[in-house]
């Protein structure tokens, strides 16, 4: 690691946004080959961009949610949908982020994050 603060706020944040469970799972699970992606994302993506002051978590989760959308990530996209929950977003404002998605991205990749936010708003009862 680069940066033991910048890894340990990355972790925190990380936690806060994803949920203590899944992260400390997704830790457990690293091995030698992912470990570097690991600590490497969560000291850059969490660290140093989730902790910075220009936005708000609800703002990072609404842009999260349509570069994912439009990425075709269906694995981070269900991750995101249940942060963006935790971190103020309702099913209706998802819902609007991606329509948006469909309408500048396609409307496969609308239809495709639907399904998936569908799913993972049930996997969380909020729907």
């Amino acid at each position: 690691m680069s940066d033991d603060s910048l890894f340990d706020r990355g972790l925190k944040v990380r936690k806060e946004v994803l949920g203590e469970d899944y992260v400390n799972a997704s830790i457990a699970g690293a091995d030698e080959f992912t470990r570097t992606m690991a600590e490497w994302s969560t000291e850059f993506c969490w660290g140093a961009l989730w902790s910075r002051p220009g936005l708000d978590r609800r703002s990072r989760s609404i842009a999260n949610l349509a570069m994912i959308s439009a990425l075709n990530r269906p694995h981070e996209l269900k991750l995101h949908v249940k942060a963006a929950i935790k971190n103020g977003l309702t099913p209706d404002e998802i819902k609007e982020v991606l329509l948006q998605v469909a309408v500048y991205c396609g409307v496969p990749a609308g239809m495709d994050s639907f399904r998936t936010a569908r799913d993972a708003l049930k996997e969380i009862e909020a729907i």
